[in-house]
């Protein structure tokens, strides 16, 4: 399981990101969300042994640009690991054309003792593109889990596209986690649809696919997982 916890190296995940994301567009205020998916998928890992999510979360803006947030998941690791809560902050300045994303995440875990927990920190930014966007990210941990002092990174590439006149929207990453130790570095990548059902309710059906290899069987095998989130 150490193994499978390093080749996962979770973070808040996609969904989470995206909602503090909204919260801080807004001048002064508080978002929730709530959510379920057929499978909890970080980095092209399962992290709920390929069952079913289902998440919530809460976040707050500060003058438009700052945010702050909580998010929880349950989650499987196979060792008595049972949910993640995560708590998170940032700063979205703007440079011309460009959004920048400053933050630090800290991953809690609610287990029997393994100790999973860490920080992360982020740096990212995205720039639009006619009705869509590209941008790029990079994480870093000084204490990747299961590496006790050792540096962790995760660099991607993203972009996101609205289609016109209609509720569909199209989004890709693609990215490479690395350690500092003498681990195996793998490529992961991504391609999904959302849907925008009203203001509130969106789904999402996305395939993933990585190069890593999973220790424990299929937890890194190609997969396509459906869901869906409530923000109000």
């Amino acid at each position: 399981m150490k193994l499978l916890k390093l080749s996962l190296l979770a973070a808040v995940g996609a969904l989470a990101l995206t909602s503090a994301a909204q919260a801080a567009d807004r001048p002064l205020g508080a978002t929730f969300n709530v959510g379920a998916a057929t499978d909890y998928v970080f980095r092209g890992f399962s992290q709920t042994d390929e069952n079913p999510q289902i998440f919530g979360g809460a976040d707050i803006s500060f003058g438009g640009i700052g945010y702050a947030g909580v998010w929880a998941s349950n989650v499987d690791f196979g060792d008595g690991t049972d949910a993640e809560v995560d708590v998170y902050a940032g700063v979205k300045p703007t440079l011309g054309p460009v959004t920048f994303d400053l933050g630090v995440l800290y991953y809690g875990y609610i287990d029997d003792g393994s100790d999973w927990d860490y920080w992360e920190f982020k740096a990212a930014g995205s720039v639009p593109v006619g009705p869509g966007s590209l941008g790029g990210a990079i994480y870093y941990t000084p204490d990747a889990t299961g590496f006790s002092n050792t540096d962790g990174w995760y660099f991607e590439v993203n972009g996101a596209v609205t289609i016109p006149d209609t509720k569909f929207s199209l989004s890709a990453g693609l990215g490479r986690q690395i350690y500092d130790e003498d681990y195996t570095d793998y490529t992961v990548w991504n391609l999904g649809a959302g849907y925008a059902i009203n203001d509130t309710l969106g789904v999402d059906i996305r395939y993933w696919g990585t190069d890593g290899e999973d220790p424990l069987g299929s937890l890194a095998g190609d997969r396509v997982v459906a869901g869906f989130k409530a923000v109000f």
